[in-house]
Formats: C-alpha cells, sequence, structure tokens
C-alpha cells in the first residue's frame, strides 16, 4: 500500500495520506469488530459453526433453498442439544432438544417472551403495531385483547363466508370445458387465500379467478414477496440494526401499507356511519375496541391434531386500548400470514395427494361420506382430514423456524455429560428450526414419507407434543392457527368432492425447492392437473 501512497501523493498532497490512513485504520478496526462480535460461542466454548467473515452462518449466496439451509445447520453436530451459530453479526443458538425448546416456550417463557426485532419502531410503525412485532408488555396486553377474537367460537360466526369462498373457487373450475385443467398451484391457490382475506380481514369481495389483475391481489403479492433485492433489508439489519435504523428500512413497502389503511379508514368510516354489522375480523376488532370482546366458552369440537390452546399467561390481563392504526396493523398482518402461509400448506398437501393417490382416495371417500349439508362442527369432525393436513404441516411447515430472543438472562442447566452451564445475556437469539424437527428421524420414522397415520388415533400419542410446531409454541404460537385449518379444510372438502388432483407432465419430478425465495417454494412452480370426477 504504501507504494501506492508514494505514486498518488504528489497529485493530492498529504491530505491524501492521512485519509488513507484513516480508512486503513477503519479497516482494521471494522475486522476485529466483526471478529470480535463473530466470536462469542467459541469464548464460551461452545460448539459452532464456523461464521464466514460479516456474513456468518449463512451463505448470502446459496445453492440449497432456505429450508434445506436450515436443515443443513440443524444436523450440523449430531447429538448436541443444542449448537452455536452467526445470523450476520448476531450469535444465535440452534435448540434441538424437547425439554430446552419445552423450556424457553413455555416454562420459562418470561425469558424468552420476544421475537427478534426485524425493523425499527419508530421507522416502520405500521408493521411494529402488529402482534407478531409487538414486544414484553404491549405483545401481552395486545394478545389478550385480540385472542377472544380467535376462539372457535368465532371462527364459527366467519365460517359462511370462508366457505362461499370455497365454493366461489371450485365453481370457477366446474365451468371450464376441459375434463382436465393444468394449474400452477401456488399462484392459484394464493387467489383463495386472496379472496378469504379480503372478506374476512377487510370487509372487500374479490374473485381473483375471474380478475386476476385485481389491486388487492396485486399488492398482496407484493407485500409478501420477500425474494431478490428485499432480501438485502433484512441483510442490513442482520449486519447493522444501528445501520437500517438510520436508512430507515421497512418491512413493508410503503405503497402497500398505505393501500391497505386506505381501505380499513374507509371501511370502518362507512360502517361507523351506516350502522354496518358483517361476521368478519374488522367487526371482531372493533368489538375489541369497544373492549366487547371476552374470552367466550369454547365450541364442543375437536379442532383437530395442529390446532394451538390459548394460554394461560395472555388471559384476564388488562386490555389493551386499539386505535384505528392498530386495527389496520393487525389485519394487514393477519392478511401477509392468510395469503402467503395457507397457499404454501395447500400447494405442499395437494402435491402430496397426487403423488400418492391412495391417501387421496381414501380422503375422499371420506368427503364423499358426508350427504348433508356441510357444517361447521362436521367439516372439524372429520378424523382423516385432519390427519392429512396435520401430516402436511408436519413434512411442510410455511414457516421453517421461529425464534425468542433472551429478554433477561437465563442460564440453560447441563443435563449431560461434558456440559456447563451456559448463561445467555439478554439479546442472544434462540432458534426453533421447524422444518428441520420435524424431519429428524428421532420423532418422526422415515420423515420424507408422506404418512397422515402418524396422526391416527392409534398412533399420535407416539408424537412429542413439544417437537410438532407448525403454528409455534407456547404463549407466542400463532393466534389464527384455528382460522387457518378452518380455510385449508373448507377448500380440501369442496375441491375434492369435485375434482381428482393428478401429476401432468410438468409436476417437478423430483421436487426442488427454490433457493431464491426465503418462503417455501417449488422451483419452477408447483404444476399439477385437476380432472373432474365423473
Amino acid at each position: 500500500m504504501f507504494w501506492l501512497f508514494g505514486l498518488l501523493t504528489p497529485f493530492f498532497g498529504t491530505n491524501l495520506t492521512i485519509w488513507l490512513a484513516l480508512v486503513a485504520v477503519a479497516t482494521v478496526y471494522l475486522y476485529r469488530s466483526v471478529r470480535k462480535r463473530q466470536s462469542y460461542w467459541q469464548n464460551k466454548g461452545i460448539k459452532c459453526i464456523k461464521p464466514a467473515f460479516l456474513t456468518g452462518s449463512l451463505s448470502v449466496v446459496r445453492n440449497k433453498s432456505f429450508a434445506e439451509k436450515i436443515l443443513e445447520v440443524y444436523n450440523e453436530f449430531p447429538g448436541e442439544r443444542y449448537h452455536g451459530m452467526y445470523q450476520f453479526l448476531c450469535p444465535t443458538l440452534v435448540i434441538k432438544d424437547p425439554d430446552l425448546i419445552k423450556q424457553i416456550t413455555v416454562k420459562e417463557f418470561d425469558h424468552f417472551v420476544n421475537h427478534r426485532q426485524i425493523a425499527d419502531a419508530g421507522a416502520d410503525p405500521f408493521w411494529n403495531k402488529n402482534l407478531f412485532a409487538s414486544r414484553d408488555e404491549r405483545w401481552r396486553d395486545l394478545r389478550s385483547t385480540l385472542s377472544p377474537s380467535f376462539t372457535s367460537n368465532k371462527m364459527r360466526i366467519m365460517y359462511k363466508l370462508i366457505e362461499e369462498c370455497a365454493q366461489q373457487f371450485v365453481e370457477y373450475f366446474q365451468k371450464q370445458s376441459k375434463d382436465l385443467v393444468e394449474l400452477e398451484m401456488k399462484d392459484t391457490f394464493s387467489r383463495y387465500t386472496n379472496d378469504v382475506i379480503a372478506t374476512t380481514a377487510f370487509g372487500v369481495t374479490c374473485d381473483s379467478l375471474k380478475d386476476k389483475t385485481n389491486k388487492f391481489y396485486l399488492m398482496g403479492k407484493d407485500a409478501s414477496d420477500f425474494g431478490g433485492w428485499r432480501i438485502l433489508k433484512f441483510f442490513a439489519y442482520g449486519i447493522s440494526p444501528t445501520l437500517a435504523r438510520l436508512l430507515r428500512v421497512k418491512v413493508i413497502p410503503s405503497a402497500v401499507s398505505d393501500y391497505f389503511s386506505k381501505i380499513i379508514d374507509e371501511t370502518v368510516q362507512a360502517r361507523k356511519e351506516k350502522h354496518i354489522v358483517r361476521p368478519d375480523m374488522i367487526h371482531l376488532l372493533l368489538e375489541a375496541q369497544k373492549g366487547r370482546q371476552h374470552h367466550d366458552e369454547e365450541v364442543k369440537v375437536s379442532e383437530g391434531f395442529s390446532s394451538v390452546s390459548e394460554s394461560e399467561v395472555t388471559k384476564n390481563r388488562r386490555k389493551q386500548e386499539i386505535t384505528l392504526e392498530d386495527i389496520t396493523s393487525q389485519a394487514f398482518v393477519f392478511f401477509l400470514a392468510g395469503f402467503e402461509t395457507i397457499s404454501t400448506l395447500l400447494t405442499f398437501a395437494f402435491y402430496e395427494l397426487a403423488v400418492n393417490q391412495d391417501v387421496q382416495n381414501r380422503l375422499r371417500e371420506e368427503i364423499q361420506s358426508v350427504t348433508e349439508e356441510l357444517t361447521y362442527e362436521t367439516l372439524l369432525g372429520m378424523k382423516y382430514l385432519d390427519m392429512v393436513v396435520s401430516e402436511a404441516l408436519r413434512k411442510w411447515p410455511a414457516a421453517v423456524l421461529t425464534d425468542r430472543e433472551v429478554s433477561k438472562e437465563f442460564t440453560i442447566q447441563p443435563t449431560e455429560p461434558g456440559e456447563k452451564p451456559l448463561l445467555l445475556e439478554k439479546g442472544i437469539v434462540c432458534w426453533l428450526p421447524m422444518f428441520a424437527i420435524h424431519r429428524d428421524p428421532r420423532f418422526y420414522p422415515e420423515p420424507e414419507k408422506f404418512d397422515p397415520e402418524r396422526f391416527s388415533d392409534e398412533n399420535k400419542h407416539k408424537i412429542n407434543p413439544t417437537m410438532y410446531m407448525p403454528f409455534g409454541a407456547g404463549p407466542r404460537n400463532c393466534i389464527g392457527s384455528r382460522f387457518a385449518l378452518l380455510e385449508a379444510k373448507l377448500i380440501m372438502f369442496h375441491l375434492l368432492k369435485k375434482f381428482q388432483v393428478v401429476t401432468v407432465g410438468k409436476t417437478p419430478d423430483p421436487l426442488v425447492l427454490d433457493k431464491v425465495q426465503i418462503n417455501l417454494t417449488a422451483e419452477g412452480g408447483m404444476w399439477l392437473g385437476l380432472k373432474k370426477i365423473e
């Protein structure tokens, strides 16, 4: 470098030398700072995936899908209850032991209340007001306020709205002149989930199969796209939360948040002025705003193996005051979760039914055995349907991992020979990699096999409930699990009653997961056929 100083100094003077020296000092400082932060687990004597400089344990350029990379990380140290890795500069502990997962998510929940923050509250208030992003006492109070809106009784109220969307979906394909219609299923089912969320959460009626470019659908596609350049947002926050705050990095583009905010504002105003009451989520959130929502007596019907219940941690707390901005944020995150995760579940569930015709035939027999009008109770009482959905959620959980951030110091006590107590300081992140846990042969023999019999009455007791978490675990589980299951089961019932789902020429074989999208997606699309049943 000194030869460069000598070459350029005559042209730029001694100031150049000073600037280059400062750059050199800054470079050395940056290097040492990064290496110090990426030595956290080594200094504690914890087995750890060796990090790359700055980018950490996960390669920025992937040769595998994000889900498969998580599986690779999980399997790095067989036999260990946990091990370390780095999300860029953030020390992260990968949790693999059932007792430790239960301790973190349930028994010692007070030490692990929050998810890791992915956007600054000041820079992105639209995102940070929602339940998923809320933290500490605000999360507790908000969950207590909102949870009465998601009980089974409330799902029963919205049942007809969802069923109308399912019937509209099926009728569209029944009217097609072809006996076999080839479809890219992710796009197709995202149109169904879009219409369901539009009517139940925003009071907007859509038919996204007929009107393929309706603005509500296009905004939903934009909001749920976390591939391409948008990944850089998360890179920025992973490398330097301070820099991300300075740059005012947002999770959701302003055009999207403004669009959905306007819809909610106009809908709420119209309902108040015209005294409109509609059995949907906006009505329930407005009732919560008035303090009229309380935990009611649940419908006495089994909701299925996958459903999660509300924790006592958030019941009977003081109610959080809900503003119109809060309602908008909750409705939007409800939309985002429903649009992406449920369409992903349906895409992979129907793929498994297409390649496992014996399972599909048995499920159709159960569906066709329902000769009277389908009711909420009848749908939830269908055992084989629940087994199929539970296995699809096991093999293909739409959220491949969840996390918990240490909110106050916690020590993991040793239970195995050679272990030492591990102190986790405030701010350390723990990963619960559901995709990998659900494919661990210790808990699920032949994990790559699609086998609904795992969830039969004879076998389901063999499953460790702690290691089955398609909707998360503990008090911070998914508040909308009942809604998701109802939406998925309704479309499966109505579609399989009229159509056989089959493989076609473009069906992926073997199935390869997309390497670009963070979301669980098939590379090249998930192409299947709907064949009319005579």
